[in-house]
């Protein structure tokens, strides 16, 4: 009889239920990672209350595609897109293009806003516009006040006329600090006190509004908020400097906007800590960001929010649609060429749609500004910034400069103007832009609020900037004692003279995160809401200390007042195009391959002369030692003869010699006689 001791009777059950449970627990998370393998969209059931950190392998959700097919390519050409020449350039394929070069100084629709109707603070030297900040609350309806929490980062887009709601807001909950949770929720604005300053499609607000915003108009979630979540996408390589940012779980810094497709997309930061398992490395290797520890990736955002893909399937001007296609139906992760141009930590981005296609702006700097044009699937090309703009951004002594919101177009007269027709020319974008001020330990201590506006014709040229930083009219000019930042308020100075007390600072700083067209325009569809005029409003969202966010609306003018104009194009390029390095490069690279293969032919041929002829030199050669042998034998025995001669003729001299002198020593000797 076979025994088997107790602990290998249970060795074949065991491993069964081990399989069963790695089984299982694949369909979710694998254990010891913070990989999820599921494929659909992520939705967590609840919001965490304040100051709770829920670890991303234990949340309950599904995930979102994602993807990258960036590795390993290179750029087309730049003659692909537009030339930088003259105009009347033409694409490579002959088509004529528009390349239109512009003095900013003396550009016939930006003259008026190159003037300041408004004197700058002598202090903070900041315009103080006449605009109200108001609140915004994520809190649902009939939430108790024990529910309340905080939120920061407000990413705004105004939703088409024909929604019950009329934004979509994006914000972040304020956790411990070390989790980024973002909640999204389609909102509206009400209004308190006079009707006359509502504006269409507006409703009074009530007691659960006054609550949550404080008692005045502000802007409220008119729907239970979801949670968002984005994978993580893993990085090929993280920096020591950049692993502080792997460590934060979930995804930032959303930027939401409509393309000039009518496409709702959101840009976002995301990372990865590669893992020490060589399971996990190998499961995810096919998804790793091939260049970023810290990434930008884009996603349609009707794979996060359905109802909105629904809504825009309801368009009742185009009732036969199903809305506009989507160009990023999974997160695809967005590059920059050529590689050596990449960092390991990517933020803050700019989007812009033209006619030619869709961009992205990289950066400015009082060096210069990058963009390039997006091919599809997140590719893009080179650098297309044209090489002799000069730089329009002043070099920062006390901070510096970085891009803050996602960029409008804006056509340069009024809708209501029946003689205003978008043409191109008349035709600018504009995106607002921080000069981050620096304070003790080089922390933020103000985010100076400025406008940037360029062209939105090729080469999509820089036009202006801000000449003093914006501020709205209940707004902290932080970094200044309150009477100083106060001292163009006035109010403020009414109620000093009244001997009352003054404003106070309310907050450490603010910062600009979103810019949209504000809901309410008539007819108002996807495809246009990428689209403005100088007469409509701009809705701001803005986030305050890291743990509120509040908003504001200004008229388009009202935002580009006071620009500086950027200056004329350079009679020389400032530095070397990349796009003509890389044209120049290949066409050498052509000429070295083509030269190469001539100068192999050449060898090849000199090859087979010099073995012909050296084939025909040891022939002869040959033949000539034949012939030449008897005839050498025959001049060897005759210069014997010779040498024998010449012997023979030697030894008759010498004889000859001294018998002559033995007869002349005897007659010298017989004289010699005589002589004694």
């Amino acid at each position: 009889m076979i025994y088997f001791p107790p602990l290998r009777r249970l060795l074949l059950p065991s491993l069964v239920c081990l399989a069963f449970i790695l089984y299982y627990r694949s369909t979710s998370v694998i254990p010891g990672t913070r990989i999820h393998l599921s494929n659909l969209i992520i939705r967590d059931p609840d919001v965490t209350p304040e100051g709770f950190h829920v670890p991303l392998n234990e949340l309950d959700h599904q995930q979102i595609y994602f993807g990258n097919i960036s590795e390993n390519y290179n750029s087309p050409p730049l003659s692909v897109y537009y030339p930088y020449h003259e105009p009347g350039a033409t694409y490579h394929n002959g088509t004529d293009i528009a390349i239109t070069y512009l003095d900013p100084a003396t550009h016939e629709h930006l003259q008026r806003f190159f003037q300041c109707p408004r004197e700058p603070n002598p202090i903070t030297d900041h315009i103080r516009l006449p605009n109200l900040v108001y609140n915004i609350s994520l809190i649902f309806m009939n939430e108790t006040e024990n529910e309340r929490k905080s939120y920061l980062n407000p990413a705004i887009i105004s939703l088409p006329s024909w929604s019950p709601n009329q934004y979509l807001v994006i914000g972040r909950v304020v956790t411990d600090g070390s989790h980024q949770q973002n909640l999204l929720c389609e909102a509206n604005i009400c209004y308190t006190g006079d009707a006359e300053n509502a504006r269409a499609g507006e409703q009074p607000c009530g007691d659960d509004d006054m609550l949550y915003l404080g008692g005045k108009t502000g802007m409220r979630c008119a729907m239970p908020p979801m949670t968002l979540n984005v994978p993580p996408t893993p990085a090929k390589k993280c920096p020591k400097s950049a692993e502080v940012m792997t460590d934060v779980p979930g995804f930032h810094d959303p930027r939401v906007f409509w393309t000039g497709k009518g496409e709702p997309l959101m840009m976002v930061n995301t990372q990865y800590a590669p893992s020490d398992s060589p399971l996990e490395q190998a499961l995810t290797g096919r998804f790793r960001s091939r260049y970023a520890c810290f990434g930008l990736w884009a996603i349609d955002l009707r794979k996060m929010h359905e109802p909105l893909d629904a809504l825009l399937d309801s368009d009742p001007t185009h009732p036969d649609s199903s809305g506009p296609l989507m160009s990023y139906p999974a997160l695809t992760e967005l590059t920059r060429n050529p590689a050596a141009s990449r960092g390991s930590v990517e933020k803050n981005w700019m989007f812009f749609s033209s006619n030619t296609g869709a961009y992205i702006h990289y950066d400015m700097n009082p060096t210069k500004r990058t963009f390039a044009k997006l091919l599809g699937g997140g590719l893009t090309t080179v650098n297309l910034t044209d090489p002799r703009e000069m730089p329009c951004i002043e070099d920062p002594q006390e901070g510096k400069w970085h891009q803050g919101t996602n960029s409008l177009r804006l056509v340069l007269c009024d809708r209501s103007d029946p003689n205003c027709t978008p043409n191109g020319r008349n035709e600018v974008y504009f995106a607002i832009i921080h000069y981050k001020r620096k304070g003790m330990f080089d922390l933020p201590m103000r985010y100076e609020r400025n406008v940037m506006v360029w062209s939105a014709e090729p080469p999509f040229s820089m036009l202006g900037v801000s000449k003093h930083p914006l501020l709205m009219y209940n707004e902290t000019a932080t970094g200044f004692e309150p009477e100083e930042g106060w001292q163009d308020d006035p109010e403020q100075q009414a109620l000093l003279a009244a001997g009352e007390p003054g404003k106070e600072n309310w907050a450490l700083f603010t910062y600009t995160v979103s810019i949209a067209w504000a809901w309410g325009r008539q007819n108002d569809a996807s495809e246009g809401k990428n689209l403005g005029y100088l007469d409509e409003e701009v809705i701001l969202g803005i986030g305050v200390d890291d743990k509120d966010m509040v908003f504001s609306r200004v008229l388009a003018r009202d935002l580009l007042q006071c620009l500086r104009a950027c200056p004329p194009r350079s009679p020389t390029p400032l530095y070397v195009n990349p796009n003509q390095v890389q044209d120049d490069e290949r066409r050498e690279e052509e000429e070295h391959e083509k030269n190469d293969e001539e100068e192999e032919k050449e060898a090849e041929a000199e090859a087979e002369v010099v073995e012909e002829v050296s084939e025909g030199a040891e022939k002869a050669e040959a033949s000539a030692s034949r012939e030449a042998k008897p005839k050498a034998s025959d001049a060897l025995e005759a210069v014997k003869e010779i040498d024998e001669a010449e012997e023979s003729a030697s030894a008759s001299a010498s004889e000859a010699g001294a018998t002559a002198s033995a007869k002349s020593t005897t007659k010298a000797k017989a004289n010699a006689k005589d002589e004694g």
